[in-house]
């Protein structure tokens, strides 16, 4: 069955890029040592985009030739969430761009039978609230834990959120997007649909074990 999203709160990072990166990391030759550099450069990558429009603030410096005025981001450095386990993977990629971004931790388990998430641990940072979250998560399948975890965020105060998937199917967006009316989802592609047993079509698998070598 289709679904249908707000795309206007939908960015996909579709360089070229990420989508031979994203090929690599589809391939089901691709071992995890090379599953898991992948997810970190299109997490990279796709920070690079969920950032774009982060505040900034003038500042004097000196150059080796002269004094300007250059520009500094503004307020709290962003907070970076993955969604355990598998956000893990993708927490790296965010750190090499902004590595004094703080790190929270949700634990978002999803029930094999039932589909539905299951939270089990939660750690964030005491501001929250004042903090760009950038919540991270490879798939974005049902939207379940997603949309868990934007509730529970919303629940603690956060306001800005951003959520980064490496692959969504459109039924996880449309869960999403109706979940939360002011959370913006970035995506390296939008796959066709959700197969029967809840799983990306085409997709690329079970992040979290090509991730963990868990297979």
């Amino acid at each position: 069955m289709a679904s249908s999203f707000d795309a206007t709160r939908v960015s996909v990072v579709d360089h070229p890029l990420v989508q031979h990166k994203l090929s690599l990391l589809r391939d089901n030759q691709t071992g995890c040592k090379q599953f898991r550099e992948l997810v970190r450069e299109l997490t990279r990558l796709e920070t690079y985009e969920a950032t774009r429009d982060l505040p900034l603030e003038p500042v004097r410096i000196e150059t080796p030739i002269a004094p300007m005025e250059a520009a500094h981001l503004a307020g709290r450095t962003p907070a970076v969430i993955p969604i355990l386990r598998a956000g893990l993977g993708m927490l790296e990629g965010v750190l090499d761009l902004i590595p004094d971004a703080l790190v929270g931790h949700l634990g978002m388990e999803r029930d094999e039978v039932t589909h539905e998430p299951r939270e089990y641990y939660a750690k964030l940072p005491r501001d929250i609230a004042e903090r760009t979250c950038l919540v991270v998560d490879p798939m974005l399948a049902t939207g379940g834990s997603a949309e868990a975890a934007l509730s529970y965020l919303r629940a603690q105060g956060a306001r800005d959120i951003r959520f980064l998937s490496i692959v969504a199917a459109p039924e996880g967006l449309s869960r999403v997007l109706e979940g939360d009316a002011d959370v913006r989802v970035f995506a390296c592609a939008i796959d066709e649909c959700l197969n029967e047993n809840a799983y990306i079509v085409p997709g690329l698998g079970d992040a979290g074990d090509r991730i963990f070598g868990t297979l």
